[in-house]
C-alpha cells in the first residue's frame, strides 16, 4: 500500500546501476546498444536508479515487482517521458489517459471490443489480407515492415469505419500515421529543445501529424451525421453511453458519452497503436519461421490440414493451435513498443524494500523480463512449443508475459490483435512462402522493436487449391 510503514519502518535508498558516467549518466552505453544495456540490468538488481538523456528513472527488472506496479495503477499513474510525449499524438486516449480519467473512458470504450462484434472485424481482417496479398507476385521482393503495417493499418481503418471513408482519405490517413509512428519513438528521447528545430525530419513529422489530426476530427464528424451502430468501432464508439456516469439514472437514458476531443483520441489511438503492434508480430513471425525450416513444414501442414483449401475464417481459430504459438512467442521475444514503458508515482511507497518517493518516474522493459532465463530457459531461442497448454499456465502464474502490459491498463484491444495476427499470418502461409534474401543480415531492431531493413521474397505455394 503506498506510504504504509514508511516513517516507522524507512526503507533503503534506490542504488544507480553501474556504469553511469558524470553529467551523461547511463546514455553513452544505452545509445550505443539499447537492447544489450537492459539486458544486462537485471544481473545487477530488480531495482536500480538509471539515467539516459531527459529519462531520469528507478528501473524495476523483476517481473513480480513490475506486477505489483501494473495493479496498483492509482499509485504508479500512467506518466513519466514516454507518455508525455505520446500524448502530443493520442492526447488523453486509454492508453496515454491518467488513471482518474481511465475507468470511465475504459467503460465507453469496452463495448466496441465486446466478443459479439469479434466475427464482424475478424471478416475485415480476412477481406483485407486478401486484397492486399491479392496485388503479391511470385518472384516479388516485400519490404516486409512497410508491407504488414500497410496492411493492418487498411484492415484496422476498415474495422474502424465500415468501408465509408473515400480511398484518397484512406491513403493519406495510413501515410500520415505511418510517419508519426517512425518519429514519435525517435523524438522521445531527443531533447525537446532539439525537437523543436525546424529540421526536414521535425517538420515532417507534424505536418503528418496535423494531417492526422484533420482526417481523423473529419472522420468522426461525418460518423456523427448517422449515429447508428454499423458494426464498425467508431459506431460503437459514438453509440456507446457510460451508465457508471455521476448523477446518471439507473436506466442509462441520460449517461455520458464521449465528447468529440475523447472520440478523436481514441480513433488515433487504435488506428496508430493498434495496426503497428500486429505488424510487428506479423513481420517478425515471417522473418522467424523462414528462419526455421522445421516450425514453416510444421506451420504449412497445419494450415492445409485446418483450411482444406478454404478461406480462413473465425471459426479456424481454436485449430489454429501452432500459428497461435507462433504469435505468442514472437510477441515474447519482440514485444512490440516493449523496450521500455514508465510510470510516474502519484504517493510516496515501498517497492522491492526501497522508498519511492512521490514524483518518481518508474521503468521497466517488458523486452528484457522476457529474456531472462529465471522465466525462460534458453531465452534467447524461438520456440514456439514452451506456450503449449500446460507450460502456458506456468508463465501467467510468474507474471512474465507482458506484450500487452497487465492490471487495469492492460491493453483493451488484445484479442482483437491476436486475432488479427493469427488470421493474417495462416492466409499467408496457406498460398506463400517468404525466403531470407540470400547474404543478407538478421534485421536490426527499431526502438518501437520492429525490424529495420527487412525484406523477404514471395513463392508461391502448391497448397491444396482453394474451394470457390
Amino acid at each position: 500500500m503506498a506510504g504504509k510503514g514508511t516513517t516507522a519502518d524507512p526503507g533503503r535508498t534506490v542504488p544507480v546501476a553501474p556504469g553511469g558516467l558524470p553529467v551523461v549518466g547511463h546514455a553513452v552505453e544505452a545509445l550505443r546498444d539499447p537492447r544489450a544495456f537492459l539486458r544486462s540490468l537485471p544481473s545487477h538488481g530488480d531495482v536500480m536508479r538509471v539515467s539516459v538523456g531527459p529519462l531520469k528513472a528507478v528501473m524495476v527488472c523483476d517481473a513480480e515487482l513490475v506486477s505489483q506496479i501494473l495493479l496498483d495503477d492509482r499509485t504508479y499513474d500512467k506518466g513519466g517521458l514516454l507518455f508525455d510525449k505520446a500524448r502530443e499524438v493520442f492526447g488523453d486516449g486509454l492508453v496515454t489517459c491518467p488513471h482518474a480519467l481511465h475507468r470511465r473512458e475504459r467503460r465507453l470504450v469496452q463495448p466496441a471490443f465486446h466478443r459479439n462484434r469479434l466475427p464482424g472485424y475478424a471478416r475485415i481482417m480476412t477481406e483485407g489480407t486478401t486484397l492486399v496479398t491479392g496485388r503479391w507476385r511470385d518472384g516479388q521482393v516485400l519490404d516486409m515492415p512497410a508491407e504488414m503495417l500497410g496492411l493492418t493499418m487498411h484492415n484496422m481503418l476498415q474495422a474502424m469505419l465500415g468501408g465509408t471513408v473515400p480511398v484518397g482519405d484512406l491513403r493519406q490517413a495510413v501515410s500520415d500515421a505511418i510517419e508519426v509512428q517512425g518519429a514519435t519513438y525517435r523524438q522521445t528521447f531527443t531533447p525537446a529543445a532539439l525537437n523543436r528545430i525546424p529540421t526536414p525530419g521535425n517538420r515532417r513529422y507534424q505536418r503528418a501529424l496535423d494531417g492526422l489530426h484533420t482526417t481523423v476530427i473529419d472522420i468522426v464528424a461525418k460518423a456523427q451525421v448517422d449515429p447508428e451502430d454499423h458494426g464498425d468501432l467508431l459506431s460503437a464508439l459514438l453509440t456507446t453511453t457510460d451508465p457508471g456516469a455521476s448523477g446518471a439514472p439507473a436506466d442509462g437514458s441520460l449517461s455520458e458519452r464521449l465528447s468529440n476531443t475523447e472520440l478523436r483520441n481514441e480513433v488515433l489511438t487504435f488506428l496508430v497503436a493498434g495496426s503497428e503492434t500486429t505488424a510487428i508480430a506479423l513481420t517478425w513471425a515471417l522473418y522467424l519461421i523462414a528462419c526455421n525450416p522445421d516450425i514453416q513444414e510444421r506451420l504449412w501442414a497445419e494450415t492445409d490440414r485446418v483450411l482444406d483449401g478454404g478461406p480462413v475464417s473465425l471459426d479456424h481459430l481454436p485449430d489454429l493451435v501452432l500459428a497461435d504459438q507462433i504469435i505468442t512467442e514472437t510477441l515474447r521475444l519482440y514485444p512490440p513498443a516493449g523496450m521500455i514503458w514508465t510510470r510516474m508515482v502519484t504517493a510516496h511507497t515501498r517497492l522491492g524494500g526501497y522508498d519511492i518517493p512521490a514524483g518518481t518516474t518508474i521503468a521497466y522493459s517488458p523486452y528484457a523480463l522476457h529474456r531472462l532465463a529465471r522465466y525462460y530457459p534458453d531465452p534467447e531461442a524461438f520456440k514456439p512449443d514452451r506456450w503449449d497448454a500446460e507450460k502456458r499456465h506456468a508463465v501467467a502464474r510468474n507474471n512474465a508475459y507482458l506484450p500487452f502490459g497487465g492490471g487495469a491498463r492492460k491493453c483493451i484491444g488484445d484479442q482483437f490483435a491476436i486475432t488479427e495476427a493469427v488470421l493474417v499470418l495462416t492466409d499467408i502461409v496457406s498460398r506463400w512462402r517468404l525466403d531470407r534474401i540470400p547474404g543478407q543480415k538478421h534485421p536490426g531492431v527499431t526502438p518501437a522493436m520492429g525490424p529495420r531493413h527487412l525484406k523477404m521474397r514471395l513463392r508461391a505455394r502448391n497448397a491444396p487449391k482453394r474451394a470457390s
